[in-house]
């Protein structure tokens, strides 16, 4: 089957009323369902755009955001259930932070069916500014969504650069993955489309990613952003040679729309020029067999010798990563210190 799909290229305004944030959110429904669109994917932190409307002087500030958006949360929900029914699609709504209990907020994306069906991804892996500077914590499990359109998983943002959770997703059946994103800086940019165009590779699937764009310097959670809406496929059998199915243009706000058609996954899986989906397994084998190091370093520091041709042996050892983090009993890494997280905290929302 196939059908139209329209991710959005988003950016954030400053509105003081709610009634004027459902309006610009609606105009870019009817807008992609006059385009003929049966799914539209909103990109992650959209949903901060209602903070102002509700109460400005704590929407500058990061634990006033996630104060808001707790009171606001059904409010959200059911506008989002309201318009899937209305324009009768599915959509993935903005994601937003929801607070679970004391202490715990999880960054939360609902999908809308257009019967009023819904359910919501959290995301599986916060990223450091997440973690420690806004204090989400991690939520789950992963889901599969079983819709009218085929076979749907959520990666928000961050989540898409880990392979072992696609390929879960993909194992289970997904057809095609949604990536929600938001990056305030191009190289995040870059980090997360990279990682949709290899997880479209690796599943042989559609990856669908969604972008924030432009300034929005009244939220600290979301005041810069970099990115543009893009389609992408495993550059094989029925889809584009680079794996581009549809790409927006850098921080222009706007739909980008693609034609998704299901049964070509499954068709390049079966007859693709390479099958990585069926022969993931085979690299089993080497992940359970501890890695050889072959050391090719003289005593002086240099490979060979004078007169001998640069030809040395190769001394022949089992490896490990200096650079690993250490490990705890159970398979949690070591604490951080204070240092580490201020030498490697580069803020930005993924």
């Amino acid at each position: 089957m196939s059908f139209l799909c329209a991710s959005a290229t988003y950016s954030l305004d400053y509105l003081l009323s709610f009634d004027l944030v459902a309006e610009k959110w609606e105009a870019w429904l009817m807008k992609a369902s006059a385009e003929g669109a049966s799914l539209v994917v909103f990109p992650e932190y959209g949903a901060i755009e209602a903070a102002p409307s509700l109460d400005p002087e704590k929407a500058g500030d990061l634990a006033g955001q996630i104060e808001v958006m707790a009171l606001a949360e059904a409010r959200i929900v059911a506008f989002w259930r309201e318009m899937a029914v209305k324009y009768e699609m599915h959509i993935l709504a903005p994601s937003l932070p929801e607070q679970l209990e004391a202490g715990v907020v999880v960054n939360r994306a609902y999908l809308f069916a257009p019967d009023g069906g819904f359910g919501f991804q959290d995301k599986m892996i916060p990223t450091p500014f997440e973690r420690e500077l806004w204090g989400l914590s991690a939520g789950g499990p992963l889901k599969l969504f079983e819709t009218r359109l085929g076979k749907v998983a959520v990666l928000i943002c961050y989540d898409c650069e880990f392979p072992l959770l696609a390929r879960a997703a993909v194992e289970a059946g997904v057809e095609m993955l949604l990536v929600p994103s938001c990056t305030d800086t191009l190289d995040g940019y870059w980090r997360v489309r990279i990682a949709a165009m290899a997880r479209a590779l690796e599943g042989q699937c559609y990856v669908v990613q969604s972008a924030m764009a432009g300034l929005s310097d009244w939220s600290p959670s979301t005041d810069d952003n970099y990115g543009a809406a893009g389609f992408y496929g495993p550059p094989d059998l029925g889809f584009p040679d680079n794996g581009v199915v549809a790409l927006g243009e850098l921080n222009v706000p706007g739909w980008v729309t693609a034609e998704i058609d299901i049964d070509r996954v499954h068709e390049v899986r079966r007859n693709g020029a390479v099958r990585p989906f069926s022969h993931w397994p085979e690299q089993g084998a080497a992940m359970m067999t501890p890695l050889e190091i072959v050391s090719l370093v003289g005593a002086d520091g240099f490979v060979g010798a004078a007169g001998d041709g640069g030809l040395v042996s190769g001394a022949v050892r089992e490896g490990g990563n200096d650079d690993a983090p250490e490990m705890m009993n159970g398979g949690e890494p070591m604490p951080r210190s204070d240092t580490d997280t201020e030498r490697d905290i580069d803020k930005f929302n993924e």
